[in-house]
């Protein structure tokens, strides 16, 4: 978890109470006792939940995140919230990944908004970006309340270390509530290709939870700092970690790799059949040829205009140069070895923040 404005001795103090209460339930010491009462509740007691998710008597709670609304990282947190009934959880999150869009937003474009179907929750999911997404519902415009308690973005497959965090969507979520004042977390999941399987997921939902609730009990108290946001990283064997650390965020990056295309900007497969690939052709050609009348009505309203013809102007598509490239993102060893950095101490199986 990396801080963003914020000195160690800063660290609310009943988050870091709960690193041990993480620790002491998985070795069944004498923390159990705390630990349990982040436990979810029995099935009667969720089912209430669901009945009524919208109690105002209980503290709001926004998800959102950067991989897409239907993804397992945040399927399994909301279903946690929820389970515990302690909260009013609500979701406002990208109908699709978003999850290297960095912190941008949606200008001059219409972004669509439909209701999800997330049981106990109240959700949306919203075509723009999760910047866009926390904006919205922290504007008032989609949601009736004027602010939630705390905002969690997350969680996200892959690590947001280092340089990452500029990438990252789910760290500009929670950025973004940051920025409108309000306490937040991103959570992200180490996700190894070919070894990871979704139900890590709900391992790292687990290892978190107490973290969660450890904030917002900080936040009722009014000793959550407000200047900060938490970036919780959970390494990806989340049972076997071995605990949390507060690191130093390092200068670590993938390598971009941009691969030249030689045929198509398009990827293999990207259409059905060719018969569709030709049928958006001629559809641009349609659009193209009605621009080029458009521009010719208005031309001969005018008195004394001479019309020029469309092929007349500019180079034509057969003079010009044009490449195709695609952007990849090749993950490559560091040797710096200090096991304070954020990378370093992800990989040796510590969660870190």
């Amino acid at each position: 978890m990396t801080s963003t404005s914020v000195k160690p001795t800063l660290l609310p103090p009943g988050l870091v109470s709960n690193l041990q209460d993480v620790l002491s339930k998985r070795a069944g010491g004498e923390g159990d006792k705390t630990a349990e009462s982040t436990d979810p509740p029995s099935t009667s007691e969720a089912a209430d939940t669901v009945e009524d998710p919208n109690d105002s008597s209980k503290p709001i709670v926004l998800v959102t995140n950067g991989d897409g609304i239907e993804s397992p990282g945040l399927t399994y947190l909301v279903e946690a919230l929820v389970h515990q009934g302690l909260y009013n959880v609500h979701v406002c999150a990208p109908q699709s990944d978003k999850s290297l869009s960095g912190h941008s937003v949606t200008l001059r474009e219409t972004v669509s908004v439909s209701s999800a179907e997330i049981k106990g929750a109240t959700a949306y999911e919203v075509s723009g970006t999760p910047v866009d997404c926390v904006s919205l519902a922290l504007s008032g415009a989609l949601f009736s309340w004027s602010k939630p308690l705390l905002v969690i973005s997350g969680i996200n497959r892959g690590s947001s270390c280092g340089h990452h965090m500029l990438y990252s969507g789910v760290v500009a979520g929670a950025r973004e509530a940051l920025i409108s004042g309000i306490p937040s977390l991103s959570i992200s999941l180490n996700w190894r290709k070919d070894e990871s399987q979704e139900n890590d997921f709900k391992d790292a939902v687990a290892v978190c939870l107490p973290l969660i609730n450890a904030a917002i009990r900080d936040i009722e108290k009014g000793i959550f700092p407000n200047s900060c946001f938490l970036n919780i990283e959970i390494p990806s064997s989340p049972l076997s970690i071995k605990g949390f650390k507060l690191t130093k965020q390092s200068m670590w990056r993938s390598t971009p790799s941009w691969q030249a295309i030689s045929a198509s900007r398009y990827p293999a497969g990207h259409f059905m059949n060719s018969q569709q690939s030709l049928g958006i052709q001629l559809a641009q050609l349609g659009r193209d040829a009605s621009a080029a009348g458009a521009a010719r009505r208005v031309t001969t309203q005018r008195k004394n205009v001479e019309i020029e013809s469309t092929g007349g102007a500019g180079k034509s598509d057969f003079e010009r140069v044009k490449k195709y490239f695609r952007l990849e993102f090749v993950d490559k060893e560091e040797e710096d070895t200090d096991e304070d950095l954020d990378f370093r101490a992800l990989e040796s199986g510590f969660g870190i923040y």
